[in-house]
């Protein structure tokens, strides 16, 4: 099951004089991670690279920002990868201290910064979530409320009008025991309207 992090955690290496900063953090898509990526860049003015990996959602990237190609971002994402994460941005600030690494060297030093941040991360499942309609009537309010709180769901809305309309997201794998359970209790007066997915951590 595809994990995510439950915080930022950093690291820090010391690698012939160059300096690494990493870190890994939960993101939800590419623009929070370019974001952030904008922010360390302001943050570091005197930095050689701000390199970073990504994977959110079915996004990725890998960007070496001007080190050697494949050096950098691609084994960062490499990592990642291997922990089977996502929903995660890596990123190392290098600040360069004179003495060329070489291409393995760097590889190194970028898969060891990603790593290192990693080992006191602490991981979250991945909880895929499923958005959904109903309209009742009145008579069966309570018993709906009293349902999707033993389903663990999330009550966004609740509309009241000619019958009482609600949205709530829940775990997907909880949707179709609560369809069943509601079928029987309603009586077929409970009526659904079109539902999506959606991820939450």
């Amino acid at each position: 099951m595809p994990q995510t992090l439950a915080a930022a955690v950093f690291s820090e290496l010391l690698i012939k004089k160059s300096r690494f900063i990493g870190c890994v953090q939960p993101v939800s898509d590419r623009a929070e991670a370019q974001r952030i990526v904008a922010n360390l860049r302001a943050q570091h003015p005197g930095a050689a690279h701000v390199c970073w990996a990504l994977l959110a959602g079915g996004q990725s990237a890998a960007v070496d920002d001007g080190e050697p190609g494949g050096t950098a971002g691609r084994p960062m994402l490499e990592v990642l990868r291997h922990q089977d994460l996502d929903g995660v941005l890596a990123t190392v600030v290098r600040y360069f201290g004179g003495v060329k690494l070489g291409a393995g060297g760097l590889v190194r030093a970028y898969t060891d910064s990603v790593a290192q941040a990693l080992l006191t991360a602490r991981k979250v499942p991945i909880v895929r979530r499923r958005t959904m309609c109903c309209t009742v009537p009145y008579a069966l309010e309570g018993s709906l409320r009293r349902e999707l709180d033993r389903a663990g769901a999330t009550l966004e809305e609740v509309k009241h009008g000619a019958l009482v309309e609600f949205a709530f997201s829940l775990p997907e794998d909880a949707a179709s025991d609560l369809i069943a359970r509601l079928a029987e209790s309603g009586g077929g007066r409970v009526v659904w309207r079109e539902d999506g997915v959606s991820s939450d951590a």
